[in-house]
C-alpha cells in the first residue's frame, strides 16, 4: 500500500511539472523576448532560492544529526572524527552515484560560459547539494557558497536550455541563478547582483542588470520568508566609522591584499599536490582528511564554515575559541589569545585545501571571510593591546572580511556591499571602500587572476577583463583549421607541383613526408617566373623553391598566442601542427571575421 502511496505521489507531481511547463511554453510564444526573460529571472531566482534553502537546512540537519549520534556513540575527539567521516561519505556519493565527476568551484560556472557556451549539466542541479552537505555539515573546513553558486547556475542554464533559449539569454539565465543564490545565502540582494556582473559575467549592457536584479531580489525575498533566520550569516552591532582610524584601515587593506596571495598560492600548491597523488580516492580521502581532523583538534574553530567564531570574534569574546582546546590554560593570556587568533587564521588554507583535496565539496567563499574576520580582529587586538590607539574590534573583524573577500575573488564591488548588507546598514561604507579598494589593488598586482579561476585563464578557458582574448579564446581553433590543403613530396622536379597548382586554387602548398612531417612551404607567388618555364620545372627540386615557415601554430594554443605568432611573423596564414604532424593551415582573416561575428553575439544585452 505504501509503494502504491508514494508511485501516485510522484504520478502528481510529474503531471504538475508538465503542465507547469506548458503553461510557461504557452507564455513565452504570448510574450515579447525581453518579457519572456523577466518572467524567467522569476521562475529561475525561486528555484535558486528554493535550492539554497534545501542546501543550507541539509547542511544544518546534517550537522545537528551528527552532533546527535556523536552524544549516542561518544566518539572520541569528534570534532576530529566528523569531518573525516563526512569526507569519506562525499567521496563515495561521488564514486558510486555521481559517476565518479563533480564541477567543483565557480571557475566551472566561467568556463561553462566560456567554452560551453552556457551549458551546464543537469546533475549538477542536485549533485552540489548533497555532497557539500556531507561535507560542510560534517566539519569539513570549507564553505557552502560554492555549492549554491553553481547549483544556481544550473537551475539557470537548463531552465533556458528546457525553453530553447539562445547562448545570450541562456548566459544571461544562468547569471540570474548565481545572483539569486548569493542573495538567497545572505539575504544580501545588491551583493548577489554585483557577484554575478563582476565574476560570471565579462560583457554586459545596462538592461542586463534589470533581469539579474529581479533574480536577486527573488531569491533573497523566498530565503527571508522561509529559511530560519539562525542559519543566515547577520551581525546587527556595528560601530561607526571613526575617521581617526584611517591609517589602521589602510594597513588592514595592505595585510589584506598580502595575506589573499599568501592563500592563493598555498591553496594551488596543496591542490596540485593532491592531484599528483597516486593514491585511490578513499585512501586520498583518509590521508588528507586525517591530517585535517589534527588541525581541528588543535584549533576546533576550523571546523566546518567557521561563521560561528567569526560572530564571537565580532561580538568581542574572544576567548571563548580557545575553551575545550589544549590551549585553555592561557584563556586569561591576551598575548598568547592574539597568537592563537592568528595562527587558526594563517592555517585555515591548510584546512580548506585538505578538506577539497581529499575529496570533500565545498567552496572558498567561506574561507575567505573566515579569515579576513581574523585579520581585522589581529589588527585590532594588537594596537589595543600596545596601547598606541583604541579600535572597534568588531568593526576591524568584520571589514576584513571584505578585504580577503575583494583580494581573493578580485570582488572590490561584492565586497562592500555584502558586509554592508549581512551588517544591515551602511555605517562601515568608508572603511569597507578602502580596505576593498587596497586589497584588490595589491593583490591584482602579483595575481593578475582571481585565484580560483587562474589554471582557466592561464588556458584561456574563461574570460577575463580583456574582451578582446574573451572573443578569441572562445573560438574554437579546431573548427578554424582549413584541411584541403594539396601536399608535395621531395621531389627533384616540379612537376608535382604543376599538376596540383592546375587541380586547386590554393596559393601556399606545404611539403610533407611520408609521415605527415611538415619539411617546408611552397608560396605559389614567390616561385611563379619558376612554373611557367618548362625547364626549369624539370630541373628544379623541391628543395630549392620551398621555405621554412615564418612561425607554426601549435593545436593546443589559444588563438590570442596564434594571433600573436600572426602579427609577429607578418603572415596571412600559417600551418598547424599536432604532435609533430602536419593538419592543415590557419588563415588570419578567417580569425577575424569569426572575431566580428562572436563580438555581435557575445554581448548580453
Amino acid at each position: 500500500m505504501p509503494r502504491k502511496k508514494s508511485f501516485s505521489i510522484k504520478t502528481n507531481l510529474y503531471k504538475s511539472f508538465r503542465r507547469l511547463e506548458r503553461f510557461v511554453f504557452l507564455l513565452k510564444s504570448l510574450l515579447t523576448p525581453r518579457q519572456f526573460i523577466y518572467f524567467s529571472s522569476v521562475l529561475v531566482g525561486v528555484s535558486s532560492a528554493l535550492a539554497v534553502i534545501i542546501l543550507k537546512t541539509f547542511a544544518h540537519w546534517v550537522f545537528k544529526s551528527s552532533q546527535q549520534l556523536d552524544d549516542i556513540l561518544h566518539l572520541p575527539y569528534s570534532n576530529s572524527t566528523l569531518p573525516i567521516i563526512g569526507i569519506i561519505i562525499t567521496v563515495i556519493i561521488v564514486k558510486k552515484v555521481l559517476d565518479d565527476s563533480i564541477e567543483k568551484g565557480t571557475a566551472q560556472i566561467m568556463y561553462a560560459v566560456a567554452k560551453k557556451r552556457g551549458i551546464m549539466p543537469r546533475k549538477q542541479m542536485f549533485a552540489q547539494i548533497i555532497t557539500s552537505s556531507f561535507t560542510v555539515g560534517m566539519g569539513g573546513s570549507a564553505g557552502l557558497e560554492s555549492p549554491i553558486t553553481i547549483t544556481g547556475a544550473a537551475f539557470g542554464s537548463n531552465y533556458a536550455q528546457n525553453y530553447r533559449l539562445s547562448y545570450k539569454d541562456r548566459t544571461l539565465l544562468l547569471a540570474c541563478g548565481v545572483a539569486a543564490g548569493i542573495a538567497a545565502a545572505f539575504n544580501a540582494p545588491i551583493a548577489g547582483v554585483l557577484f554575478a556582473v563582476e565574476v560570471v559575467l565579462a560583457e554586459i549592457s545596462i538592461t542586463a542588470f534589470i533581469p539579474i536584479m529581479i533574480s536577486a531580489a527573488t531569491g533573497a525575498l523566498v530565503s527571508t520568508v522561509m529559511l530560519n533566520e539562525d542559519i543566515l550569516f547577520s551581525f546587527k552591532k556595528v560601530q561607526f566609522f571613526d575617521y581617526h582610524n584611517l591609517l589602521y584601515y589602510i594597513l588592514l587593506g595592505v595585510l589584506s591584499g598580502l595575506v589573499s596571495i599568501n592563500y592563493a598560492r598555498t591553496f594551488r600548491k596543496i591542490e596540485h599536490y593532491f592531484s599528483g597523488l597516486k593514491y585511490n580516492i578513499i585512501n586520498k580521502a583518509l590521508f588528507g582528511a586525517a591530517i585535517l581532523g589534527v588541525l581541528i583538534f588543535l584549533f576546533p574553530s576550523l571546523f566546518g564554515e567557521g561563521y560561528e567564531s567569526i560572530k564571537v570574534l565580532a561580538d568581542s569574546n574572544p576567548e571563548r575559541l580557545v575553551q575545550n582546546t589544549i590551549f585553555e590554560r592561557f584563556e586569561d593570556s591576551k598575548w598568547i589569545l592574539l597568537l592563537f587568533v592568528g595562527a587558526t587564521m594563517l592555517i585555515k588554507v591548510y584546512a580548506t585545501s585538505l578538506t577539497l583535496g581529499a575529496g570533500g565539496n565545498g567552496g572558498n567563499f567561506a574561507p575567505s571571510l573566515f579569515v579576513g574576520s581574523y585579520l581585522g580582529f589581529c589588527v585590532a587586538y594588537f594596537v589595543n593591546l600596545t596601547g598606541i590607539s583604541k579600535l572597534s574590534v568588531g568593526n576591524f573583524t568584520l571589514v576584513g572580511m571584505a578585504g580577503i573577500l575583494s583580494g581573493l575573488f578580485h570582488a572590490p564591488l561584492t565586497s562592500i556591499f555584502l558586509i554592508a548588507e549581512i551588517t544591515g546598514g551602511y555605517n562601515l561604507m568608508v572603511p569597507l571602500m578602502i580596505v576593498s579598494s587596497v586589497s584588490f589593488a595589491i593583490s591584482k598586482r602579483f595575481e593578475p587572476y582571481s585565484f580560483d579561476i587562474k589554471n582557466f585563464a592561464d588556458k584561456g578557458e574563461v574570460f577575463t577583463d580583456n574582451r578582446d582574448a574573451n572573443i578569441l579564446n572562445s573560438i574554437d581553433v579546431a573548427k578554424l583549421i582549413q584541411t584541403d590543403f594539396k601536399p608535395i613530396s621531395v621531389s627533384e622536379n616540379l612537376n608535382e607541383l604543376v599538376e596540383k597548382i592546375q587541380q586547386s586554387d590554393a596559393d601556399i602548398f606545404p611539403v610533407l613526408d611520408d609521415k605527415n612531417s611538415l619539411l617546408g612551404l611552397i608560396v605559389l607567388d614567390e616561385i611563379r617566373p619558376i612554373i611557367f618555364s618548362q625547364f626549369k620545372v624539370k630541373y628544379t627540386s623541391t628543395d630549392e623553391v620551398m621555405q621554412p615557415p615564418k612561425d607554426i601554430i601549435f593545436y593546443d594554443e589559444t588563438l590570442e598566442t596564434i594571433m600573436e605568432k600572426f602579427d609577429s611573423s607578418n603572415c596571412k596564414v600559417l600551418p598547424v601542427l599536432k604532435d609533430g604532424i602536419f593538419l592543415g593551415f590557419i588563415y588570419k582573416q578567417l580569425i577575424l571575421e569569426k572575431y566580428r561575428m562572436r563580438l555581435k553575439s557575445m554581448i548580453i544585452e
